[in-house]
């Protein structure tokens, strides 16, 4: 949960922007996001392989350098 305790004499622009700010770091959005659609545990899986794939593919070209 992100909270926001406005400072003193601090505009509302100056509060929502760091309020944005707070929301991004904390993976909020990514989060929400991620829950928007319902996705399948077979699909959950399937593009974590491809990630570790792609990961360990990336990996592989830079060690042969």
């Amino acid at each position: 949960m992100v909270k926001l305790t406005l400072r003193e004499r601090e505009s509302i622009q100056e509060a929502v922007r760091r309020f944005r700010k707070l929301v991004e770091r904390s993976g909020l959005k990514r989060e929400m996001r991620r829950r928007e659609y319902y996705e399948k545990p077979s699909e959950i899986k399937r593009r974590t392989r491809l990630r570790a794939e792609r990961r360990a593919r990336r990996n592989r070209m830079l060690a042969g350098l």
